[in-house]
């Protein structure tokens, strides 16, 4: 096609469009002066690499906003985005060109030299967005608009073309010099639209753009009218302040000689889209040789260009974008509506509110539009602009408020709009890998914020779970992990989905790991492991991989974990590594993933930190005294999951074992009695014995005999209690009569009946194996707490455990206490002590325990005034973190008084209608009814009926005697 003899639109030359990158005024302009020109080629600023890509932009599925992105081939990390919007005038050129079947091409300083040139002059080495013609490496704040805008570097006020930056993002690379007489360095270029905007006697560039642009629409008698006076006005401005720096002459130089080469191809029906402050370079005249030499030897690199989905969120400047707008949705809306735009925006604006259940009738709409009105006509605006529409909103559908205010510019002037970009458009393996799981485990990407809660007992939600832990490993951080709201069990997950365009850029980066997900994190994840110089780096990663659910990268990072925790000495290392390895034991019953190999290696793990971590405590000032604390409980809370873990897995390998000897020995036990090893049929046992079976085939604990639990017992260490004697109540040499109290008190929480010889619930091997590792661990707290050399606030940690736990009596503890807060202790030495024992959510013990509270307030009674004001901050931090109840109460239990002062009589406190101290025999009338719903009952010889009626009885004695219920708790 060619442009028609009789327009005038090429008499003075190439019809050269001065616009403003994601201008709708000047999208509307451009579309009305092709429509009128009709050019035989349309030419537009932005990479010349990306030229195969135009055709892509008649595609129903690439939607905007979307972006040319391009980086460099070795090193994806370096990268620079070109960004398009529906409204963006060069978006409207293309779509133009590719309607009426005419040549679209990019003129702009090829992506090969900017990338390159990016790097030389050390702007970054990551990064979101990039400037065509040198603009900042992949790691700057700022980015081109669709021409390629770099306002960082060397674009840094287009005009009404362009970007209207401040001061401070004026920032040229080191070296750049701009040819000149007096030879000056780059010259910063001024805001046109600021200069422009003072000149007209506006304060607000913004607002005298919308009043001279945007609300006048283009010209209706002549199209080119527009073009022309912003040409007029940036020649005036460059020859006024200067033409900029050396990019800007660089870059234009480049752009001449497209259009040198355009008109020699097309003739002189041409038409160029580009930033107006480069207008006056085009209709420069100079000679070839000049523009060519400023392009010698400008570095390059080999470069990849694609569509990539876009965000208004990122077009808007407050996202760091130096090219953007402050309002891309309302200048979306501006461009997209036909008719009435203050009415239909204020229309949106109800409906967005009305969602969130805000009440807002017609009435608010109409008010609302009349308000508009009226101050624009008070401000001599032509029609209402944002400003006076966000006024009226505010004052009427808000009222007053600026917190749903705070939401309309969120939704709906900056706006959370997410482009696409169709298969057919050039990726990496890898991103084309990720486009396919997205579409089968049906999660698309998204611009607003979302949660995504997970039951991981579902093949799709397991499925999503580890595609995000995947990408986060391969630091694609598309989701991050939040707290769950619908339970804390281990099948639960919830996620924080937010899509952002520079995730296009991770997703390059990986690819050089592998061409799918899962290749590509256990790659990612095998080199990590063999970098990571931390021991809790390499236990955090093997984390990962049981939750991204990488088996294979597994041996690897086992290896390398064993490696560095069998040379790694640090008893603080090893407890810091600790819980994350317990961690992962747990996700082998949701997630399907063999954890033998994790927990032989957490058991050897947990010895040493038991063997190494007294000593370790001791001699240690009070930052690391705090921080050994923490290494205290996580080890703490990581022996119990170690525990339970341990248990379960014996658990459930004794309960496949006996399923194997029952099948095996079925018709020995039609025969009668149960039959002996020796009675077996070859092959019964396998020679071996399962972890919850004796040598005999029985399950422990079954007629109160425990010959497993007396097998463990004579391998246990002194000091350690086996199931075996607890079947028979026999207490472990050495006890005291409180650790022999503290001991069963453990046994009946692991589930095990005193005098029944067993657990209530098999696997008596896992148990014992548990158990002993508990026990030791409840050592390792006992001689914390009884060592002087350990500091006061890991001391009294260490009697807080043990008393959670139940493995020390009440009346210990008090002992203990009162020990620690004697007048012979030091009063700081003191504080720190109760600082580690009623810290961290003591405060219900003390309400609970007047004893202790008495200890504690006859303490602080007695404490110096002198030596008040050292222990005032350590006091006010510990009972600063109880809640205001907890606070409350204990304030209200010190003014009347605790009870059991020391040197007092008790002062308890009864609650009305309950009695001092627990019936301890009318709790004991609750056993027959609990082991008859657990079917228990025939194991004590009791049959069903006589249990029923031992329940009855029991019953009976309750309802005759209401008083009883008196003596009953407290």
């Amino acid at each position: 096609m060619t442009g028609a003899p009789e327009s005038t639109a090429y008499d003075a030359g190439p019809l050269l469009l001065g616009v403003r990158h994601h201008g709708p005024g000047s999208a509307r302009a451009v579309r009305a002066a092709l429509q009128a020109a009709r050019p035989a080629v349309v030419l537009i600023e932005g990479p010349p690499e990306a030229d195969p890509l135009i055709p892509l932009a008649a595609d129903p599925g690439l939607r905007p906003p979307v972006a040319l992105l391009a980086h460099a081939v070795d090193e994806p990390g370096r990268s620079a985005f070109w960004p398009f919007a529906e409204f963006s005038p060069e978006w409207v050129a293309i779509r133009w060109a590719l309607d009426h079947d005419v040549p679209a091409r990019f003129i702009d300083l090829p992506a090969t030299h900017t990338l390159a040139w990016a790097e030389e002059a050390g702007e970054g080495e990551e990064g979101e967005e990039a400037g065509a013609g040198g603009g900042e490496g992949s790691g700057g704040s700022h980015a081109p608009g669709p021409g390629g805008h770099a306002p960082a570097s060397d674009e840094y006020a287009p005009g009404p073309a362009g970007h209207a930056p401040g001061p401070d993002e004026q920032a040229p690379a080191p070296g750049d010099r701009r040819p000149g007489p007096d030879d000056a360095g780059d010259i910063l270029r001024v805001d046109p639209l600021a200069v422009l905007a003072e000149a007209a006697g506006y304060d607000d560039p913004e607002r005298w753009w919308e009043d001279v642009v945007e609300h006048r629409g283009p010209g209706a008698d002549d199209p080119f009218a527009p073009f022309t006076a912003v040409g007029e006005a940036m020649t005036a401005l460059r020859e006024r302040y200067g033409a900029g720096g050396r990019r800007d002459l660089v870059r234009e130089a480049h752009m001449r000689l497209r259009l040198r080469a355009a008109r020699k191809e097309f003739g002189h029906a041409v038409a160029v889209v580009c930033g107006a402050w480069h207008v006056p370079a085009l209709r420069e005249k100079t000679t070839v040789t000049a523009d060519r030499s400023l392009l010698r030897g400008l570095p390059k690199v080999k470069t990849d260009v694609t569509w990539v989905p876009w965000t208004h969120r990122r077009l808007a400047r407050s996202g760091g974008y130096g090219a953007g707008i402050e309002s891309p949705g309302w200048y979306g809306h501006l461009f997209q509506a036909p008719d009435r735009p203050v009415e239909r925006w204020l229309t949106k604006v109800a409906g967005l509110l009305r969602e969130e259940d805000r009440i807002v009738s017609s009435a608010h709409v109409i008010e609302a539009v009349r308000l508009a009105e009226t101050l624009a006509a008070l401000r001599g605006r032509p029609l209402p602009g944002l400003g006076e529409t966000t006024d009226a909103v505010r004052a009427v559908l808000c009222e007053g408020s600026d917190v749903p205010l705070a939401l309309v510019h969120d939704r709906l002037v900056v706006g959370d709009a997410l482009g696409e970009v169709p298969e057919s458009a050039p990726a990496v393996p890898l991103q084309r890998d990720l486009a396919r799981q997205q579409r089968s485990l049906r999660l698309k990407p998204e611009a607003l914020e979302r949660d995504l809660e997970l039951d991981l007992r579902g093949d799709t939600d397991a499925g999503r779970s580890r595609l995000l832990h995947r990408l986060r490993l391969l630091g694609v951080g598309w989701g991050e992990p939040a707290r769950s709201r619908g339970g804390t069990g281990t099948f639960r997950e919830t996620w924080r989905l937010r899509w952002e365009p520079e995730l296009s850029v991770r997703v390059a980066e990986a690819g050089v790991w592998g061409t799918t997900v899962q290749a590509a994190a256990r790659a990612k994840a095998e080199a990590d492991a063999a970098a990571a110089h931390a021991l809790a780096d390499v236990t955090a990663l093997a984390e990962q991989c049981l939750l991204a659910g990488l088996p294979e990268a597994l041996p690897v990072v086992m290896r390398v974990l064993a490696d560095r925790a069998a040379l790694d000495t640090d008893v603080g290392h090893l407890a810091q590594a600790l819980p994350a390895l317990v961690r992962s034991l747990r996700y082998g019953d949701v997630r399907g993933t063999d954890t033998g190999a994790l927990a032989e290696v957490a058991a050897g793990l947990a010895e040493r930190v038991f063997v190494g971590l007294p000593p370790a405590c001791a001699a240690l000032d009070t930052d690391a005294a705090e921080e050994m604390r923490a290494h205290v409980d996580a080890v703490h809370t990581a022996v119990g999951l170690l525990t339970e873990s341990l248990a379960a897995t014996s658990a459930e390998a004794g309960g496949a074992s006996a399923g194997a000897e029952e099948t095996a020995g079925a018709s020995t036990e039609a025969g009668g009695a149960g039959a002996s090893a020796g009675e077996r049929p070859a092959g019964a046992t396998g020679g071996e014995q399962g972890p919850g079976q004796d040598g005999g085939g029985q399950a422990p604990g079954r007629d109160g005999q425990a010959p497993r639990g007396q097998a463990l017992h004579a391998q246990a260490p002194q000091g350690e209690v086996s199931h075996g004697e607890a079947a028979h109540g026999q207490a472990p040499q050495g006890e005291t009569p409180h650790e022999e109290a503290a001991h069963g008190q453990a046994r009946r929480r692991d589930g095990q009946a005193p005098g029944r010889g067993g657990a209530l619930s098999g696997g008596g091997a896992g148990r014992s194996v548990g158990g002993g590792l508990r026990e030791r661990w409840r050592g390792v707290l006992r001689a914390l707490s009884l060592r002087d050399t350990a500091p006061g606030v890991i001391r009294g940690r260490a009697v807080r455990l043990l008393l959670d736990d139940g493995a020390l009596p009440p009346e210990e503890a008090a002992r203990l206490m009162g020990l620690a807060l004697s007048p012979g202790t030091p009063p700081a030495a003191a504080a720190a002590w109760i600082e580690g024992f009623a810290g961290g959510g003591g405060g219900l013990l003390l309400v609970h325990d007047e004893r202790l509270l008495g200890l504690l307030d006859a303490w602080l009674t007695g404490v110096p005034a002198d030596a008040f004001t050292d222990v005032l901050p350590l006091l006010r931090r510990t009972f600063a973190a109880y809640e205001p109840g907890v606070r409350r109460t204990l304030g209200e239990l010190v003014r009347r008084g605790p009870g059991d002062r020391p040197g007092g009589a008790a002062q308890a406190a009864v609650v009305p209608g309950f009695a001092a101290e627990p019936d301890t025999a009318r709790a004991d009338a609750v056993l027959p009814v609990l082991r008859l719903l657990l079917g228990l009952a025939a194991d004590d010889g009791t049959d069903a009926v006589h249990t029923a009626d031992m329940t009855d009885t029991a019953y009976a004695a309750d309802t005759t005697g209401h008083e009883n219920f008196a003596g009953v708790g407290t």
